[in-house]
């Protein structure tokens, strides 16, 4: 790519000729569909290392790893591609590609030769893929939906989400053991390739100009967008916030609820599914507390009450203990829902066209970066106290969300979206 600037003719609008409510169907039921191959992919590849190829847990850790590495590596560089590419196309290429590498360990299986090696090319691929499904995907939906219903459709998303995670792993997980990781593997590639022939049929986009510049140039223009900007930099600091604070829990969680309070593998099953129960209540009542109150002081109502709601999980023990941090994980997962589905809105509807891509890109880089953060500061305290002790120790980290809020023009807003 060269320094000189040239057109490139992409768009954000689509054509008038499907009817969008028909559009964004048809983008819910193949986002879905692969939302469920993903959560398949979770469960399937870490069981097919241990009960097909008994690996170390050196070798599960490098394979968990292989599927989040694409958003520390991708992540900005997406930011800038996805920009220049169409989507429709762009959309559909990514869930073949997804569809066609879980086919690799379900080949090699069938062949007798599956090793550790293929389904790491498969962890990578799927989740390099990820990225610019994620990028391309959040920018396709303001084109489909109009301003006002952006906070309803998001809250679906959420929603569905939600659900997906509630009830696709565990069902994957009593899959697997019917059937084999093998044929999960086949299932999750043919939920990628219908996924992506639904892609297919999405309209096509409306060529406008738009500057064509080194990547480089590109990131570091969404980059200064989103740092320059007096409510996106904050939002994104509060969603870094957020995912520390998620980070620290991620690790906590299994050290607390099974080692500390004793819970059995069922009942740990139950505890973790309520953060799927709080995120869909979140999506299903996020949109009418927003309508009823506004969306900035929902915004920052929830940024503290998830302190509290943090605060729930370390009371008590045995059965009391299990209660009370299933209700602190509920709640934390339906303010953190609440608080996503507004600031996603919000760069959706005040990001231009040609930058929206870059903007979701640079927040979800910044963000997620925080999560392996948390992870490790929750290792440390757990090891150096307790697990309970280090669930204290979230309080104070879930509540620089709301200080970070706090401290900026986002304190005096009733409203930040349309």
């Amino acid at each position: 790519m060269t320094d000189a600037p040239s057109t490139d003719q992409e768009s954000r609008v689509e054509e008038p000729r499907q009817h969008p409510a028909s559009v964004f169907w048809r983008y819910w039921t193949a986002t879905t569909t692969s939302q469920v191959g993903s959560a398949f992919t979770a469960v399937a590849l870490p069981l097919a290392a241990v009960s097909l190829l008994d690996a170390t847990a050196w070798q599960v850790g490098l394979l968990v790893a292989a599927g989040d590495l694409g958003w520390l590596l991708l992540t900005l560089p997406a930011g800038a591609l996805v920009t220049h590419l169409p989507l429709r196309g762009l959309q559909a290429t990514v869930d073949f590609t997804r569809g066609f590498a879980m086919l690799l360990p379900a080949v090699m299986w069938m062949l007798g030769d599956l090793s550790m090696v293929h389904l790491w090319v498969a962890a990578l691929t799927v989740g390099f893929a990820n990225v610019f499904a994620f990028v391309a995907n959040t920018t396709y939906i303001p084109s489909v939906v109009p301003r006002e219903q952006l906070v309803s459709r998001n809250s679906l998303m959420s929603g569905t989400d939600a659900m997906t995670q509630l009830g696709a792993p565990p069902a994957a997980g009593v899959f697997v053991g019917w059937l084999g990781a093998p044929v999960a593997f086949v299932l999750d590639a043919v939920s990628y390739l219908v996924s992506g022939a639904l892609m297919w049929t999405l309209p096509r986009s409306i060529p406008v100009a738009v500057e064509r510049q080194p990547m480089r140039s590109q990131i570091r223009e969404g980059w200064n967008f989103v740092v320059t900007h007096p409510l996106m930099r904050p939002m994104m600091l509060d969603a870094a916030a957020i995912n520390l604070a998620c980070g620290f829990l991620l690790t906590l969680t299994p050290l607390y609820v099974v080692r500390e309070l004793g819970a059995s593998p069922g009942v740990f099953g139950l505890v973790l599914a309520t953060e799927g129960v709080g995120a869909l209540l979140g999506a299903t009542f996020g949109p009418r507390l927003t309508r009823r109150w506004g969306s900035g002081r929902m915004l920052l109502w929830s940024a503290w009450l998830s302190v509290p709601a943090v605060a729930l999980m370390p009371l008590g023990d045995a059965t009391l203990g299990l209660v009370a941090f299933a209700a602190g994980n509920a709640l934390f997962a339906f303010f953190t829902v609440i608080l996503s589905v507004i600031t996603r809105t919000y760069r959706q509807q005040e990001s231009p066209p040609e930058m929206l891509a870059r903007v979701m890109a640079t927040v979800r880089f910044v963000s997620w970066s925080m999560i392996p953060v948390g992870g490790v500061l929750g290792g440390w305290a757990a090891g150096a106290f307790s697990s309970g002790t280090a669930l204290w120790l979230l309080v104070p980290v879930t509540a620089l969300s709301p200080l970070v809020q706090t401290a900026s023009p986002l304190r005096h807003l009733r409203e930040v979206i349309e």
